[in-house]
């Protein structure tokens, strides 16, 4: 009945979208209240190609969180230091799941080198990200066009098992 938080591979991009997919659906109705173009706009990427593409991506840092070997949670960090994702299925929030998977991601944007991690949050999930010590700073339009909270985390810089982080991609530098 435990948790196995592992990295993606495109095997999984069905189940993730699915995780997805039923926790924007479910999980997120604060956010879209049943509108069927905010719920189109949000979904409309989360496809199995789409997904499979960003597990794959070498500026991606991907995890699936696993119960009794069914895919249940998912997240995805850009090297950028960026929390794209962060989704559990219904059923398996508040067991841990979120913050297993949210701890996986922080630890591998340490060993990127990344020292603040930011998100934009649905309202559904922005008490979450508060308990695990995120700073709300404002609000943002997403790019689906609901409104988000920001938030961003102080990385300490915890020593990583891994000796040879890759680099991390820095748009503001043109590299």
């Amino acid at each position: 009945m435990g948790i196995e938080i592992r990295i993606a591979v495109p095997e999984d991009a069905f189940a993730a979208c699915d995780v997805l997919r039923r926790s924007i659906t479910e999980c997120c109705v604060a956010d879209h209240q049943h509108n069927p173009d905010a719920l189109t706009a949000w979904l409309g990427n989360k496809t199995p190609q789409n997904v499979a593409s960003w597990f794959v991506s070498p500026a991606n840092h991907a995890l699936v969180a696993e119960r009794d070997g069914a895919v249940v949670g998912v997240a995805l960090l850009t090297q950028a230091g960026k929390l794209s994702l962060c989704y559990v299925l219904p059923e398996a929030l508040y067991s841990g799941v979120g913050k297993a998977l949210l701890q996986g991601v922080e630890a591998q944007a340490r060993a990127w080198g990344v020292s603040v991690l930011r998100l934009n949050s649905t309202i559904t999930a922005s008490k979450f990200y508060e308990r695990n010590g995120y700073i709300l700073a404002g609000k943002e339009k997403s790019c689906y066009g609901l409104e988000c909270d920001f938030f961003w985390k102080k990385l300490n810089a915890c020593e990583t098992t891994d000796p040879s982080p890759r680099k991390r991609f820095c748009n503001c530098t043109g590299q």
